[in-house]
């Protein structure tokens, strides 16, 4: 019988982990490393307080956090191991490699668990020629009876890792798992490779069209583009053959990764392929044929696309008519403005984008007119497109638009202006600046302070208009996106400014408390967070991580709750590879909520995995992606915060500009 006002055991055991985690959780949100405080939680009998410890000495990022990070890889709770190493490969220490090295190549087989794949990856996220002994030594153990036999699976996460590991991977090595009997060593194999982008082993990419596995099928013939066969040494029309029987091929990804690939050859040798293609049964083949056809050449190409312009779904019409461009150049032009007088701003936007494959004599009027195109959307897409077909222009083009009120036509300006470095920009700068200061986000403002930084590296007239415009100007900054931009490009800013850690998080006590109930809630397994995307190709259903990115579950989870979602479109999908949404703006440009700090961890981005779209570290907010396909070089960056759990079958058939009709919980 439960007696009311008294404490369950579970419950108190709860309550009393709570203050320890909640001084965790702020230290990891204001990324501020204070020895005391780690060195307890390390010490901490409960291994919650110590796993968490451990993620957030590596979140922080703080060297001085290496030695309790190396005594908490030798914790009795095995999950402790593995975060702590885990940890350590975020940090990526040379001093720390002795230990991993022990850990990968003395542990015994039978012993070994994911703590041990995170070492291995731990060592190839440190990179340099002793990290790469390191894997070699690994995998010359192991490569003999791959073949034949299964090997340890620290085996297959050092060969996921080893592109990691740059030139000084272990290639031809790394080749030979390929022919592994495991279809889990023969994937990792080819991702290192296809990341290298290594010549040497060629043959071994050559050998993944006939793969039974359909991820390494997709993989390695997604290489063999017209530059690889080239640099390689390889014969085109013999790389081309291979690719010609993976366009029908049995898989959707095979299909569309063969006609990536035979796009790059630009020849009109394949546009009856393509064109075929273009009438698949699955939308996003549709999409890559018409996108390829666009790289090739002929008066076949140009018939094909034209018949895709109308009718369809938006994305077929929409990437028509882009690839039209690149094919018929002038002769195109009727159809674009077609669109630019299309009531839709997505069309008008692809409009604008489309005239920038065009000759600047036929496209110069039309820009000039969707560059005042009502919408800034249309407009944004206009500059750009203006910005790479009128490079003389770019300096003028550039001024006029560095002082727009919309962040993101602003923001392009001052790239534009950041490329030219000039000394006379430096007041205009400083105007956009203060402009910025009433975005949402810090993009446009991270933008001037890049800008600025080239242009002290001119000499001491940039440094003295920098002196005189703008930091007499602003002799500080709350904004620790901005300061951090000053350490990496200005400091003479940053000297000014201070550090920007640790960061006013602008949250108290309390609520790390909340939030640390929370994650002992997911800890302990008390139900799981689920949440539903109801979408016009069916449900998805997505378990959300809270003990893993506690930040970014309770960030996400607001927006749902205000409907953010709701009636949002995929603003951006890459066939085979991801999906995008979360921007109402609906152009995948903005973000209108605070940043959440990244919490990477060793949960993998896999097929399915729900992250956070980033302009940089620690610049999350409400615009999201769902990988397609394993995803391992996000895992150090990225924050993997949930995965779709029930309509996985649906994700790779949703297009640009398919609806989120609601978002709701579970």
């Amino acid at each position: 019988m439960l007696v009311v006002g008294v404490a369950t055991p579970a419950r108190a055991q709860n309550e009393a982990l709570v203050e320890p985690l909640a001084g965790i959780l702020a230290a990891s949100d204001a990324r501020r490393f204070t020895g005391p405080l780690f060195r307890a939680a390390a010490r901490h009998p409960d291994p919650i307080v110590r796993r968490h410890a451990a993620l957030s000495m590596g979140r922080i990022g703080n060297p001085a956090a290496i030695s309790i990070l190396l005594r908490l890889s030798s914790d009795p709770d095995t999950v402790v191991q593995r975060d702590a190493l885990f940890a350590i490969g975020l940090l990526a220490v040379p001093e720390a490699l002795d230990r991993l090295r022990d850990i990968v190549l003395n542990t015994p087989s039978q012993d070994q668990g994911s703590a041990h794949a995170e070492a291995v990856a731990a060592v190839a996220k440190t990179g340099g020629p002793d990290a790469a002994a390191i894997v070699r030594e690994l995998l010359n153990r192991w490569v003999g009876i791959a073949t034949t036999d299964n090997v340890p699976s620290v085996v297959e996460r050092a060969l996921l890792e080893a592109w990691r590991l740059g030139s000084a991977a272990p290639i031809l090595l790394i080749a030979q798992f390929t022919q592994a009997a495991s279809a889990e060593l023969r994937w990792r194999a080819v991702y290192s490779l296809v990341a290298l982008r290594a010549t040497s082993a060629s043959n071994a990419l050559l050998r993944t069209a006939a793969d039974p596995l359909p991820l390494v099928r997709a993989l390695g013939v997604a290489a063999l583009t017209a530059d690889y066969a080239d640099d390689a040494g390889l014969d085109r029309r013999g790389v081309g053959a291979r690719l010609r029987g993976l366009v029908n091929d049995s898989d959707a990804g095979v299909r569309i990764a063969a006609l990536t690939a035979l796009g790059t050859y630009g020849t009109g040798a394949y546009v009856s392929l393509a064109a075929d293609r273009a009438a698949d049964t699955h939308p996003n083949v549709r999409v890559q044929a018409l996108a390829s056809l666009g790289r090739m050449t002929g008066q076949a190409a140009i018939d094909a696309l034209t018949h895709r312009l109308e009718g369809g779904i938006f994305a077929t019409r929409r990437m028509a008519l882009l690839s039209l461009a690149q094919v018929a150049g002038v002769g195109a032009l009727p159809t674009i403005r077609a669109s630019m007088a299309d009531n839709d701003w997505r069309r008008r936007s692809a409009a604008a984008t489309a005239l920038g494959s065009l000759p600047l004599s036929a496209s110069r009027v039309h820009l000039e007119s969707l560059r005042r195109d009502p919408d800034e959307r249309v407009m944004a897409s206009a500059l750009q497109a203006s910005l790479r077909s009128n490079p003389r222009a770019a300096d003028s083009l550039a001024r006029l638009y560095a002082s727009h009120d919309d962040p993101v036509v602003r923001q392009i300006a001052i790239g534009a202006l950041r490329a030219r470095a000039d000394t006379g920009h430096v007041r205009l700068l400083a105007d956009a600046f203060e402009i910025g200061r009433a975005d949402r986000t810090s993009s446009a403002r991270v933008e001037v302070i890049a800008a600025l930084g080239r242009i002290s590296q001119q000499g001491s007239l940039g440094t003295a208009l920098i002196a005189g415009w703008f930091l007499s100007r602003y002799p500080s900054s709350e904004d620790y996106l901005v300061r951090r931009a000053a350490a990496r490009w200005l400091p003479a800013a940053a000297d000014l400014w201070g550090p920007s850690r640790p960061i006013d998080t602008g949250r108290g006590i309390a609520d790390y408390r909340d939030l640390a109930r929370t994650v002992l809630a997911a800890e302990r397994g008390a139900s799981r967070t689920e949440i539903v995307f109801e979408t016009d190709r069916g449900d998805l259903v997505v378990e959300l991580f809270p003990a893993d990115a506690p930040f970014t579950v309770q960030s996400f989870l607001r927006l749902v709750d205000r409907r953010h979602f709701d009636g949002l479109v995929w603003y951006a999908v890459e066939p085979g590879v991801m999906v995008a949404s979360g921007d109402r703006r609906g152009d995948g440009l903005a973000n209108v909520v605070a940043p959440v700090r990244d919490e990477p961890s060793a949960r993998p981005f896999q097929a399915g995995s729900l992250g956070l779209v980033l302009d940089g570290p620690d610049t999350g907010g409400n615009r999201f992606f769902i990988t397609l396909r394993p995803s391992p070089g996000l895992a150090s960056t990225h924050t993997a915060f949930g995965r779709v759990v029930v309509g996985l079958d649906l994700l790779d058939r949703l297009t640009l500009n398919d609806r989120i009709r609601r978002v709701r919980r579970r």
